[in-house]
């Protein structure tokens, strides 16, 4: 078997390759370092920092959440979810990226097969020797490699590995936010359903009420006007147990999109047994750095700026490529698989680019600017982190104390409801005292369901804050 090969640009390969490897001292590509950020220590407003890196979103939301219906509820919504379903098939086309990625040391290789036929001139230089026309068959391979000498495919590598990172980041975000809106959403419905008790409840009390003061206007103790302000209390509990009856229909309407299902009626229990007792532990502020999704995304995608600025600056520096090509060449089809058909060729080159309109240049900068952007964006997202936990920690430390003053108020009203209401049969007080006690009993029984309500909702949003859901 006969081969050609071109042993004069070998050697010229081997010589490039030689002088590649010591220019290579020029440039190499750098290896990411996280860069300083804001102090840690001072992310939380507190008067209490944590000691530990214990943190309450290293516990599973199946852990945290006790509620069985709101359990089933978070499972549907995690799997039917639309936003978690679009994150899913992002993550998918970056992890593709990432696969190309990782096949860039890779040679590329293609083989094909081509048949010429060309009609000669009689009066052209090739016309005068070949009567006619020229038949020519061959199948040839094609391979060609490039050297990663300055880094610049290691880090087109470490790049894509960085945005699949990133969007898989995104999708634990998604989940965490889920699970935090379904909760809330959950939470508010039942503040819901407990308000409206309590407006059915006041409407029952009020139109027997309203029977009483009438009475009492026929046996001379009060007059129409009393009666008049009663009826239109009552009427006043029906307009609010409607409002509240519009906010039921649309919660629900909202946990629908939540859970990706057509809107309808969810079951549920009640607000008076809805019970967190995990201990309320922060974890040290650089815990942030790995437990919330979004500030790992930041820094994913600093980390994919970094590697694209190190891919910008090696495009500056030569370029070394290998390509080979060989098979089967002949004029005859009948010869082109014979010994004497086969050719081959190995061909070296050192590429150093000098003008091209400025385009690289422009890439370097570009690619530098956005790295700063990434930068601070992950500075911002983590302060931003920081904000959210204090937050919702103060806002749980604040209902929890006012709860029991709005506790203290509604038995203080509701036992000058009563007091009212007996003195104005027994003619020692007006009417007007016992309105303004009903009114204000009823606003401070709406009041402790809210706060009660706001307590749930704080610790959700802290267990959000500090990154938990997603695990």
């Amino acid at each position: 078997m006969k081969l050609i090969i071109k042993h004069r640009n070998f050697c010229k390969c081997i010589l490039l390759l030689v002088v590649a490897l010591t220019l290579q001292s020029c440039f190499v590509a750098q290896d990411y370092v996280r860069p300083e950020l804001v102090e840690t220590e001072a992310l939380y407003r507190t008067d209490n920092l944590p000691a530990d890196s214990v943190s309450i979103a290293d516990v599973s939301w199946k852990t945290l959440f006790t509620d069985q219906i709101l359990q089933q509820h978070i499972e549907e919504g995690l799997q039917n979810n639309m936003d978690v379903r679009i994150a899913i098939q992002q993550m998918m086309a970056a992890e593709a990226y990432a696969k190309q990625g990782k096949a860039g040391y890779l040679p590329s290789f293609n083989v094909g097969a081509n048949a010429a036929h060309q009609e000669l001139s009689q009066n052209s230089q090739f016309g005068s020797l070949f009567s006619g026309a020229i038949d020519q068959y061959d199948v040839t391979a094609n391979l060609s490699w490039e050297a990663d000498i300055w880094g610049k495919i290691r880090s087109n590598k470490r790049a894509t590995q960085a945005a699949y990172l990133q969007s898989v980041s995104g999708h634990q975000a998604v989940k965490t936010q889920l699970i935090s809106s379904i909760a809330n959403t959950y939470y508010n419905l039942l503040a819901l359903d407990a308000q409206l008790e309590v407006a059915e409840q006041t409407i029952a009390a009020r139109e027997s009420s309203v029977e009483t003061i009438k009475a009492l206007k026929n046996a001379g103790q009060v007059t129409q006007v009393a009666v008049d302000q009663n009826v239109a209390q009552y009427n006043n509990a029906k307009a609010l147990q409607v409002d509240i009856e519009i906010a039921i229909f649309k919660t629900e309407n909202m946990l629908s999109i939540l859970l990706g299902k057509a809107p309808q009626h969810f079951e549920r229990s009640r607000l008076d047994i809805q019970k967190i007792e995990q201990d309320i532990k922060l974890g040290v502020p650089a815990t942030l750095l790995s437990n919330r999704p979004d500030v790992m995304a930041a820094e994913y995608r600093l980390i994919q700026s970094f590697e694209l600025t190190n891919v910008a600056k090696s495009n500056f520096y030569p370029s070394l490529t290998l390509t080979a090509s060989g098979g089967f060449q002949s004029l005859e089809l009948d010869n082109l698989l014979s010994a004497n058909s086969l050719f081959s060729s190995i061909i070296g080159g050192l590429t150093q680019p000098l003008l091209n309109q400025r385009k690289l240049k422009t890439q370097r900068e570009v690619a530098i600017v956005q790295q700063e952007q990434s930068l601070l964006q992950f500075k911002k997202t983590l302060l931003i982190a920081g904000t959210e936990v204090s937050n919702a920690l103060f806002s749980y430390e604040s209902e929890t104390k006012k709860f029991q003053f709005i506790k203290n108020e509604v038995e203080a009203l509701r036992q000058a409801e009563n007091n009212s209401e007996i003195l104005l049969k027994n003619g020692y007080a007006n009417y007007l005292d016992l309105l303004t006690a009903r009114q204000s009993a009823l606003s401070a029984e709406l009041n402790i369901i809210d706060s009660q309500l706001q307590q749930l909702v704080s610790i959700v949003d802290l267990y959000e804050a500090l990154g938990g859901g997603w695990r």
